[in-house]
C-alpha cells in the first residue's frame, strides 16, 4: 500500500489510537514535517512526547496527552495574515482553544504566532 500523506495518516494513528483508549502509538515512516508538526503538538501539550524510537527504519513513538482531536487539512488553504479567522471557526470549537499548524516562509507555527508576526501560509493541521 501506497501511503500517500504521511502527516494525515500519523495524525488519524493517533486518534484512533485516543478512541481506542491507547496511550502510545508508533509512526512508522515519518517525514520531516510529520516530525516538525508532532513536535509543535508537543510544545502545546498535545502530545506528551515525540522521540525517534528507530533511525534506520524511521520510527517514531509518541505518547499522546491532552487531546481532544487532530486532523490534517485537506486541501491546504493559503491564507493571509488577516485571514485567519475564517479557518478559526472553521476547525476550532472556540476561539481561544486549539491551535492551527501553519506552514510559513519563516517555518512551521502556530495560528497565534502567525498573527502576531503578520505572517500568512498554507494550512497543515489543527487540534485541540
Amino acid at each position: 500500500m501506497t501511503v500517500r500523506d504521511w502527516l494525515s495518516n500519523v495524525l488519524n494513528d493517533i486518534m484512533n489510537c485516543k478512541k481506542v483508549g491507547k496511550n502510545e502509538t508508533i509512526a512508522r515512516n515519518y517525514s520531516k514535517l510529520v516530525f516538525e508538526v508532532l513536535k509543535i503538538m508537543e510544545s502545546e501539550d498535545y502530545i506528551k512526547k515525540v522521540e525517534e524510537v528507530d533511525d534506520k527504519f524511521k520510527k517514531l513513538s509518541i505518547k499522546i496527552g491532552n487531546l481532544n482531536k487532530c486532523k490534517a487539512i485537506k486541501p491546504r488553504f493559503f491564507v493571509s495574515n488577516r485571514g485567519f479567522e475564517k479557518y478559526v471557526r472553521r476547525y476550532l470549537p472556540a476561539r481561544d482553544f486549539g491551535i492551527i499548524i501553519v506552514s510559513t516562509n519563516k517555518g512551521l507555527m502556530t495560528h497565534k504566532e502567525a498573527i502576531e508576526k503578520k505572517l500568512g501560509g498554507s494550512l497543515i493541521a489543527y487540534c485541540y
